[in-house]
């Protein structure tokens, strides 16, 4: 557990501090997510409800949004794909989902609509203030001006700007989604385990693997052609995932396969 001095000092310089929209029907919950946030440098914003939660969100936009999965009439899952969908282009709205301890498939859900984290209940709020500051710290870390354009099998991510598309297209990815492509990007061919992922993209020496396993799947929803048959970021199985930055092997042999045939006929 994170000690008092982490989460109740005022911010300091290079601390990452922001708005964040708290939304959870609980007001005592809130109530104290609210104080340990805004002893720690934060703005903070309270909802009680799904629709109040979107219309602040539309109104003020957060840095983050700390959203309960369990709210009465709209749930936190239908929120955050609301939230996500609203973007358009726009800056993505960081999500840290709180969900009940136990319920996998509800944080895996969570996780497929686009949440950037999440924390079990019962949580230390201490704790939550350091995930939350750990995603915007990511998320806002300064990319050197002239940081050169990654572009590899149609796709091109531009980390300055925190940009990407694919054949010229832009992509609407979230705050996790970019990084990993970007980190995949960077080590085109190299094998990269669940656990390097965790730590090279999310930043944290331990968590939940199954995170970084929704997540690549979510990236090559948006970047495969098939992606029930992923050809760029392939499965190794048991080691881990491997970017393709070329046609694959089998990619290769059938366009190989088809210059022969032209050229017999």
């Amino acid at each position: 557990m994170a000690s008092s001095s982490e989460t109740d000092r005022p911010p300091a310089p290079g601390d990452v501090a922001g708005r964040v929209l708290v939304v959870d029907d609980d007001p005592t919950v809130s109530e104290v997510v609210a104080g340990y946030l805004e002893r720690a440098g934060f703005t903070v914003e309270r909802a009680a409800d799904g629709p109040a939660a979107l219309a602040a969100a539309a109104g003020r936009r957060p840095d983050l949004v700390v959203l309960d999965l369990m709210l009465p009439g709209m749930d936190g899952i239908e929120v955050c794909r609301r939230l996500r969908a609203g973007e358009d282009g726009r800056r993505s709205v960081a999500v840290v989902m709180l969900t009940a301890r136990g319920d996998e498939d509800d944080r895996v859900l969570g996780l497929e609509v686009g949440a950037d984290d999440y924390v079990t209940k019962p949580f230390s709020p201490r704790e939550l203030v350091l995930r939350v500051r750990s995603v915007l710290r990511r998320a806002s870390a300064a990319t050197p001006a002239d940081e050169p354009v990654l572009a590899a099998a149609g796709l091109t991510v531009d980390p300055a700007a925190r940009r990407a598309t694919r054949d010229g297209v832009e992509l609407a990815l979230t705050l996790r989604e970019f990084d990993l492509l970007t980190y995949f990007l960077r080590h085109p061919g190299r094998v990269c385990g669940r656990e390097r992922l965790m730590r090279e993209v999310w930043g944290w020496d331990f968590g939940d693997l199954s995170t970084v396993t929704v997540h690549v799947r979510r990236l090559r929803g948006k970047i495969e052609r098939d992606p029930a048959d992923p050809r760029l970021i392939r499965t190794v199985w048991g080691a881990g995932y491997r970017f393709e930055a070329g046609p694959a092997p089998a990619d290769r042999a059938a366009a190989a396969a088809g210059t022969e045939d032209g050229g017999r006929a």
